[in-house]
């Protein structure tokens, strides 16, 4: 019985999972390409939680300069067979590295606090520079004015700009720049309405340090978007961006089929495969086919401990649906309705844009389609060039993420459901009128989004909903009454005199729906349900057949 490693659920820090003897899918190979990189700026956009942090921590811990050795590291990894001329330079630079993936507030200024937190943590992780006699005197109070946090908000713009100098002036040695999630911020800001303001922070700041700084050897920055347009890397010589639809750097982030197959069976799971590939795979980057490395973790730890658990979403705890939220609330019916496409296992297909912004997303709405792809909400199966513009057929990935759509969907219908106008409908319920009862339920219906399986449970808890009116009347589901259960009653509980009896069914095909309904009013009858409200003293009982077909219903009393 061999040993098996535990797994690095949440742990992101390259030596800590080395060190301890963590699980870990090698992706130095990354190392030698960044190598032939030197002098550029690359960017690399992936959806959130699909190993950027990690890969990050991994490149600062390979270049790194530092008193401790940390070349062991890499000794039994794929890099350290690649060649001398790659391991030559292990260990040889300074860094700066910074993540903004935490810079998240309400507000600008808040969020500035924050933004000047980080960089005071990477000058306390140089201050040994302060040691140096080669520092200039006005870098020395400069250093130490941010160091101590006594500097003025402007000094912070030229901080890492700053910092290079530094470095470079006490170890002659061209400095590398690396920014983990370098859009969350501006993700948030623009929720939350002071995306300008940070637009032009993070514009100035990395126009300060990466813009003809000659004193970096390499940059790289990871995020989910590129938002070239909005000039955040004006003068950066067009930095190098690799997204999802590239096929250079495909592997890097995520898990390939290949890796996968490796962590099950080194936990003796391959039986596992099928499931796996049905809830968390389906992403495509480049012609590469990857799996969401943070799901297949979370669900080989929870599959040790109970062998007989189901898959279930991880990612969704994890990433922000805020924008699906704003694309099924904000648009129109025809968006709505691809929506509902998707949901169904359908393709559509959109113009790609490769430098969106989250600004423009409000004007052209036709970019948000963009966004879920390189989010990690859609994936790519093709891509087309017609009349010089690219475009793309896109699908919902996998189980995992249309349950994130499913869930929106939900949350918004049952939102809209509890804000809307019901007199109409109860009333027609209440006093037998089944003409005004099916209107107004298939007026409801034109503006939902349904999608195939669980749809007994849509229209139940639908019409449960809808019956939420007054406090005068208890709407129960499901509940015992004769010799069977009913759908859902509607009582009366002040006065005890009017209840309502309504049995649901499903028609496959429109010219069932009359005949479900009768089959919904001889199952009322068949099986007493009014027996019990008639115990209770009810005497005027209303009773309904009602069967739905997609979006229409039919109602019969």
């Amino acid at each position: 019985m061999y040993e098996k490693k535990e797994l690095p659920i949440g742990v992101e820090d390259f030596k800590t999972i080395i060190d301890y003897h963590y699980y870990f899918v090698d992706k130095s190979l990354l190392l030698c390409d960044l190598m032939h990189r030197f002098g550029k700026v690359t960017l690399f956009t992936r959806p959130r939680r699909f190993g950027k942090t990690l890969n990050m921590s991994m490149i600062r811990y390979f270049f790194e300069k530092s008193e401790e050795d940390n070349a062991y590291l890499f000794k039994d990894l794929a890099i350290s067979h690649a060649g001398e001329q790659y391991m030559q330079h292990q260990g040889q630079y300074p860094i700066i590295s910074l993540t903004f993936k935490d810079i998240e507030a309400f507000d600008y200024e808040t969020a500035f606090d924050m933004f000047k937190t980080v960089i005071s943590d990477e000058f306390e992780r140089h201050s040994k520079l302060l040691e140096s006699d080669k520092l200039k005197l006005r870098q020395r109070r400069r250093f130490e004015s941010i160091y101590n946090d006594t500097a003025p908000a402007s000094e912070y713009i030229m901080a890492l700009k700053l910092l290079s100098d530094c470095l470079y002036q006490v170890y002659q040695k061209k400095v590398i720049i690396l920014i983990d999630e370098y859009d969350v911020p501006l993700q948030n800001a623009y929720f939350h309405r002071y995306y300008d303001k940070m637009v032009d922070l993070i514009r100035s700041v990395f126009s300060s340090v990466l813009k003809t700084n000659t004193q970096i050897a390499f940059a790289v920055l990871t995020g989910c978007l590129r938002v070239s347009k909005e000039s955040i890397f004006t003068g950066l010589n067009n930095p190098d961006v690799f997204s999802v639809t590239d096929t250079e750097f495909s592997d890097a982030f995520g898990f390939t089929e290949s890796e996968v197959k490796s962590i099950l069976e080194q936990y003796q799971l391959t039986e596992k495969q099928g499931e796996i590939r049905e809830w968390y795979d389906g992403y495509l980057f480049g012609r590469t086919e990857i799996y969401n490395p943070w799901s297949v973790l979370k669900y080989v730890q929870k599959t040790l401990a109970d062998a007989h658990i189901k898959a279930k979403p991880y990612w969704v705890n994890t990433s922000s649906n805020s924008i699906i939220r704003e694309l099924i609330e904000k648009s129109e019916p025809p968006v709505r309705k691809e929506v509902e496409n998707l949901m169904n296992g359908e393709t559509i297909k959109k113009q790609l844009f490769d430098d969106i912004t989250y600004a423009n997303m409000s004007v052209n709405e036709e970019h948000i389609w963009s966004f879920l792809l390189y989010t990690g909400y859609l994936k790519a199966v093709k891509l087309l060039e017609e009349e010089g513009e690219l475009f793309f057929e896109a699908r919902i990935p996998n189980l995992e993420v249309n349950g994130i759509y499913k869930k929106t969907v939900r949350e918004w219908f049952d939102r809209k459901i509890r804000e809307a106008d019901k007199s109409i409908f109860f009333h027609a319920v209440l006093d037998g009128n089944q003409e005004v009862f099916e209107s107004e339920v298939n007026r409801f219906m034109l503006n939902s989004i349904s999608y195939h399986d669980g749809y007994e449970n849509f229209y139940h808890g639908f019409l449960a909903g809808l019956l939420q009116y007054s406090e005068q009347y208890l709407v129960e589901s499901n509940r015992e009454s004769g010799t069977g259960r009913s759908d859902i009653f509607v009582k009366d509980v002040l006065d005890r005199k009017t209840a309502v009896i309504m049995e649901l069914k499903i028609a496959k095909e429109e010219k069932d729906l009359k005949k479900e309904c009768q089959h919904a009013l001889n199952q009322i009858e068949e099986k007493q349900y009014e027996a019990g409200l008639k115990n209770e003293g009810y005497q005027n009982i209303l009773k309904y057949g009602i069967a739905f077909c997609g979006k229409l219903c039919k109602v019969m009393m």
